[in-house]
Formats: structure tokens, sequence, C-alpha cells
């Protein structure tokens, strides 16, 4: 038995109603209710439904083993708030203009909101252009904040400082609800949205242009053979590509280094940070709805740029988190002990004693502003959102900037299909918007801790207070995440507390909170480009790292029947949050898309 249901003038075979792996509840779409078990299935019932219908140009060759090819105006990779806002306005440009456009999303998860964590203090700017109605069309958007403090933590003490954050006008909320509102108010224009396809492949014509991309391959196993279920990759083939992957986008990435994007653009390497993130439920007479509260300091050390994050929802719920530069030298340095320690400060346990973790996930986010953003336009399409970076780091936030640049290359990939005219007027328009007067005012605060915690918030200070982001100079970013790790020699190792199972957790109790799952019987989606490099360099050089900066435990040194240490890849833990791809010193792991509908599940992050 199946069930079709209506998405604008296309109908889509969704699933069999006897094996959903997930029920679908408000505010989420109806096409997104597939289960990571029905993948596979949804990806061939797809296919023999297009090949039945007449809805969409649709392409296929002779041969066994090509791919089923759908044609689009404009495919969008990634169901975040950059891509959902760029098909929005999109299909509004067609509805004021009388014009017709087909749009496609495609997002990896299982779906919509499914991988989206961010802290989130909202700034309503870009969803106030998008829709001016938004709180009469019931965003999920509630609590508006009502206090914003900033502390300097030590050991044992808290330090209140003058915040710099200015939230008034905020929203504390749930980004990847807000992603499920977006997802259903695209498909109510028309927009196509096909979670749980993974896009693994860039499509390029003779002339070296891109044309879209291809969904990776179901249902094979992890020797490398088909499976009864198999199933090949879709082509989804657009006049215009939009890439919205989020922050180090395996796409994104690619084209970047192909085409040059980052030196035709701002030319400083991209620095990231890992944010790690836990939903708590506490005590009702703990709960003061919209507090905000940001830390500096302890426990981390002085030389490492990082801090915490504590937002108090609606329903007794507080976002918990901890963000952790990636330049930090320490290769014994562990991010997720690190915020375990976090909560025991004296001024942070008590808020969380009694209460309950919900949910728990890690992701990585860009903190080179200004200076790294590349050259977003490439020959086919854009790169839009976190995937080019924009996140205004001293505000630490990114989903305003993200929505924006989205509406902006909306904007100009109408006038190109619409009008004939040149993709490239969406760096010009990024420029002249108000994205760019406040990446450039905020400029210079990132970069300002390359010098250490207070050299780094006296230089803030400076810029914030006196200088106002209009300083004569434009400083540098350090080295490469990369590069920044120094030799284990240097430095001892670091003993971290036991967790007590009240406040702080071991990795698989936390990791079973994120509702992470990946078919265990399919190629591992983390490859090393030099399979000796774990042994042979991380090991012996950096007393392997990689064990260590992953929040998830999926890189394990394990001995072997000789007695010797061999790096253990556990991909079925991944979270997707991309710190191996970034952090490892010899940038030997290549992050690779899982079969579509793998990952997180999250739903309150």
């Amino acid at each position: 038995m199946y069930r079709f249901i209506k998405s604008s003038s296309k109908f889509k075979l969704l699933c069999r109603s006897k094996t959903l792996y997930r029920s679908a509840q408000p505010p989420y779409s109806p096409n997104s209710i597939l289960g990571k078990e029905d993948s596979s299935f949804i990806h061939k019932s797809k296919l023999e439904f297009w090949n039945q219908s007449s809805v969409r140009s649709y392409s296929s060759s002779s041969e066994s083993n090509s791919r089923e090819a759908i044609n689009y105006d404009v495919v969008i990779v990634g169901g975040g708030p950059a891509g959902l806002s760029a098909a929005i306005k999109l299909k509004q440009l067609c509805q004021q203009k009388d014009a017709d456009l087909s749009v496609c999303v495609v997002e990896k998860g299982a779906e919509l909101g499914a991988h989206i964590l961010s802290g989130n203090v909202f700034e309503p700017r870009a969803l106030d252009e998008l829709f001016p109605h938004w709180k009469q069309e019931e965003a999920p958007i509630h609590v508006p904040v009502t206090s914003d403090d900033f502390w300097l933590l030590s050991k044992n003490r808290a330090f209140s400082l003058p915040s710099p954050f200015h939230n008034k006008g905020n929203y504390v909320i749930s980004l990847s609800q807000l992603v499920r509102w977006l997802g259903q108010k695209a498909e109510e224009l028309g927009v196509e949205i096909y979670p749980g396809f993974a896009a693994s492949e860039i499509l390029f014509n003779e002339h070296n242009e891109v044309t879209g991309i291809a969904t990776n391959d179901m249902g094979v196993a992890k020797d490398g053979s088909r499976k009864e279920n198999y199933q090949r990759g879709v082509a989804l083939k657009g006049r215009v590509t939009l890439l919205a992957e989020g922050c180090r986008g395996s796409l994104s990435e690619k084209v970047i280094k192909k085409y040059n994007l980052r030196e035709k653009g701002m030319g400083q390497h991209q620095t990231y940070a890992l944010g790690i993130k836990e939903v708590w439920e506490i005590d009702v007479d703990k709960h003061q709805p919209g507090s905000v509260l940001h830390t500096l300091g302890w426990p981390l050390d002085q030389k490492t740029y990082g801090g915490s994050f504590l937002y108090h929802m609606k329903d007794r719920q507080v976002a918990v988190g901890f963000v952790v530069a990636l330049n930090y030298h320490n290769p014994f340095l562990n991010p997720y002990e690190e915020y375990q320690r976090f909560k025991r400060h004296p001024a942070i346990r008590p808020l969380l004693e009694g209460g309950t973790v919900l949910q728990y996930g890690a992701r990585c986010l860009n903190e080179g502003g200004y200076q790294s953003i590349p050259y977003p336009v490439f020959p086919g399409g854009a790169i839009i959102g976190c995937s080019a970076g924009f996140l205004n780091v001293p505000k630490i936030k990114g989903t305003h900037t993200a929505m924006k640049s989205g509406m902006l290359a909306a904007e100009s990939v109408f006038s190109t299909l619409q009008e004939g005219l040149k993709m490239e007027n969406f760096w010009d328009n990024l420029r002249s918007s108000w994205i760019w007067e406040e990446l450039y005012t905020a400029r210079n605060y990132r970069p300002a801790f390359e010098y250490g915690l207070y050299p780094g918030l006296a230089i803030s200070a400076v810029e914030h207070y006196i200088l106002k982001g209009r300083s004569p100079v434009t400083l540098k970013h350090g080295k490469p995440d990369h590069e920044a790790t120094s030799e284990a020699q240097l430095f001892s190792p670091i003993e971290y507390p036991k967790p007590d199972g009240v406040v702080t957790f071991d990795v698989p109790t936390s990791l079973y909170r994120s509702n992470t799952n990946h078919d265990h019987d399919q190629p591992s989606h983390l490859l090393l480009k030099d399979p000796t490099v774990p042994e042979n360099v991380n090991l012996p050089k950096y007393a392997g790292p990689e064990a260590r900066y992953c929040p998830a435990r999926v890189y394990e040194y394990i001995p072997d029947e000789t007695g010797d240490l061999k790096l253990q890849i556990n991909a079925q833990n991944c979270l997707h949050c991309k710190a191996c791809s970034i952090k490892d010193p010899r940038q030997n792991i290549e992050w690779t898309v899982p079969e579509g509908g793998g990952g997180p599940g999250y739903t309150i992050m």
C-alpha cells in the first residue's frame, strides 16, 4: 500500500504506510516523515513514479548503470535557513512578476531540521524581510530575550562583564523547528523538497560549468557490493545550482578549491570552532524564559579561544552549549570533556542539578568572518549561507545573515534566468547589503584573540566601544586550524574527571541522545587519503588527536593482535559536525556524505 501526498503541481510517492520510521508531527512537513530505514525504498519509488509522470523534464539512458535525471530551473543543496530562504524568495518573485521557475531543495537529513544545530538567539531582521507577518503566520518564535549577561569564569568564581551582545528585540528559539516551519512555507509556494537525499557529486558540462548535483547510490554494502535494495543515484540538473550545505559543506569546499574562490574573494583561509550543545529540561523555579548568558574563560586556558552559552527557551528548556575554536594548540585538549568540566562550575551546576538532558549534538561553525569570505559565484551557480561563512562572531549569530544571503542569491538567480543578467551581480549585491556592513564592522574581533584571552578582550573592547568597527587596520587570522596543532611532546596529557551521571556524561550516553543512526552495512563516508598517516604521523607526533577532537567517538586507537595501536573509524557514530575534516593535522580525512537520511535526528536543537 502506498501513500501519495500532493506538493504544488506534483504528487510525490513517499512511503509505505506500514514501514514509517518516524511519525510526522507539527510543524513537520508532510513530505518529511521519511525515516532512515525507508530511504532506499523511497529513492527507488520516487524514480519509478517520476518515470510514469511528465510533471518534470525527465531523461534516462538505456544503460542499466546510468542515472535517472530530473531537470529543474534551480537546484538547491541543503534545507537549512539559507537554502530555504533562497527557495522561498525565488517563488515569491515568481508570484510578484508572474513567472514560473521550478525549484527543488535536496536535504541529506531524514527530515528538515534533523541536521540543524545552533544556539540560537535569533535576530529576526532577515525574516522580517522574507515574511513581514511571521508572527501572525505562527512561526515557532515565542520567547523574547529578557536579560543578557556576560561572565568571565575562573575555576570557582564568575565575574560579570558589560554585555556586548545587544540582544534586545531578539528571540530564543530552536532553529531546527524554525527550519521545519520555513519548509512548510516553501512547499506552500510550490518548492519541491526532498529530505533523505544526500548530494554526493557536482555535475559539470563540457564547458566546465556546474549543471547540477547527483545523489549518492543507495543500497551499497560495506564491502562495496550491491544489496537487494540497490538504487543508482539521481541526477538533479539545474540551470542554476545553489550550495547551502552549512559550515564546511563537502561539495562547497570542492567548488571553492576548483574555481579558486577563496583567492578571488577576501583571500584568507576560513577558521572554525566546534560547538557542543545539550537541551535540558530544568526545574520550573530555576527557569527564566528569555534569559541569555554567555561566558569566557575557565575551563579553557588563556591561549584557547572559546566560551559557553545558556539560553532559557520555553517549556522549562535551556540550551546549554560550549564552543571551542579549532585553532587550539594542545593536542591533548578534548572539547567534549572541556564542556563536561564547564558544567561542573559552581555558578553553572546548580541550574542543571535535578534536570534532564533531552538532546545532545555538535556542529562546527565558521569564525573567519569578513576576511575569509570566498567569491560566492561559480560557473552555473553560487555558494550561500554558512557554506560561504557569514557568521557574525561578536554577535555569535549567523542565521539572519545566512537567510539574507539566500534571499540576495535568489534575486540574482531570478534576474539571470528571467532577465538575462549575469549571476555575478550576487557578489555586488552582497557587498552593498547589510551583511557586508555587519561583517566589516565585526572583522577584528576574532583575530584579536590570536594574542590570548586578555589581550583579545582589550582589543575587542576598543573595537566595540571606541572605534565601533571603524579601525583603520584589518587584522589577519593566524595559521589554519589544522596547522595550529603542536606536537604532543610539548604538553602533558590532561586528566579529565569521570562523569557523574548527574550533570556530566560519557560520550555513548550523549550520543544516544542525538538520535544518530547510520546503516552499519554501508561504506564508510569518512575516508583516509593515506591510510598510513594515523599510525605513522598522528599517533607518534600528536598522540592521536582525532580520538579527542571528535565529540562522538568516531575515531579510536585500538590495539591489534600484536598490541600495536591502529585507528578504528566508527562511522556510524558520526554527528556530521565536520571537525575531523578541519582539525586533522595532515588534512588526511575526507568527509563525504553517507546514505541520505543517515546522521543525527535533532528535533529541538
